[in-house]
């Protein structure tokens, strides 16, 4: 089914997992998809997708794809900040250097893409912005204490933007995934700390297996999506969506509701830290 509207949209991350699911669900909509990469083979790709090489740790690379993408479309509609990667470990066994590359795509990446589109969007009085947050983004994780700490960051950096462009006929959403299979899993980075001589070693490796069976048990990536395209396609958004195991989305809601201490021991069950 075709969507009459057509879109000019910008995803980040495109090539796999939720950016590639989104992208090509998009294009079967009968919007215009650009999506970026970093290695990527720019032009006419797969599913409809035009591919834009793009590296969202660098402040020119970026520049040059949406420059690319305003003189072959003429306007960016909608973009979709969906780059990023995990890092397991415990907090103390992450280092500064690891958390600011971290931070450089899942953080300042979406700073920067945001800083590139806005002014396009501003002077057309339209245009909308989703970011892929995650519901690590409203509680803290065992293990993935800095990928909740970015997660933390874009979910205020996002509200504050929302208010910010209100007035300028800009759109903002966060998109709030729990575990959804893909890629994410296998490609998760591990802080150089976390390995045999870490204190944290045995809790570690008890929640990273259950970190690992919640992710590979999760909605498939075609959910996520199917729920970017309602937003992408929704006149008037809500700022936030999440999506996933029902299980998960109570999560969210509970830990606004619940005391710290209750929640957190909830969680510590489920991640298995009360064993020896």
């Amino acid at each position: 089914m075709s969507n009459t509207c057509n879109r000019i949209v910008l995803i980040t991350g495109a090539t796999s997992g939720i950016g590639a699911a989104a992208a090509k669900r998009l294009a079967q909509r009968g919007h215009t998809i650009y999506g970026t990469g970093r290695h990527v083979q720019e032009g006419p790709g797969s599913d409809g997708v035009r591919l834009v090489r793009m590296d969202v740790d660098d402040t020119a690379s970026v520049d040059r794809g949406v420059a690319s993408i305003l003189g072959h479309a003429g306007r960016i509609d909608t973009v979709i900040n969906n780059a990023g990667w995990g890092i397991g470990g415990a907090v103390e066994d992450t280092s500064v250097e690891e958390a600011l590359a971290l931070f450089q795509t899942n953080v300042f990446g979406v700073l920067r893409v945001c800083r590139a589109v806005l002014p396009g969007m501003r002077a057309r009085g339209a245009g909308a912005v989703i970011t892929v947050s995650s519901l690590g983004g409203l509680m803290g994780l065992p293990f993935q204490g800095l990928y909740a700490a970015s997660k933390f960051a874009v979910e205020g950096l996002m509200e504050s933007l929302a208010m910010e462009v209100r007035g300028n006929g800009i759109r903002v959403t966060l998109i709030e995934p729990g575990d959804v299979a893909t890629g994410f899993t296998s490609a998760r980075r591990m802080a150089a700390g976390s390995g045999e001589g870490s204190a944290y070693r045995a809790p570690f490796l008890r929640a990273l297996r259950q970190i690992e069976s919640d992710e590979g048990s999760g909605v498939p990536a075609g959910d996520a999506a199917r729920a970017i395209v309602r937003l992408v396609e929704d006149p008037s958004p809500p700022l936030r969506t999440t999506v996933g195991k029902p299980d998960q989305r109570l999560a969210g809601i509970l830990q606004g509701l619940l005391p710290d201490g209750v929640f957190q021991r909830i969680l510590a069950s489920h991640y298995q830290l009360d064993k020896r």
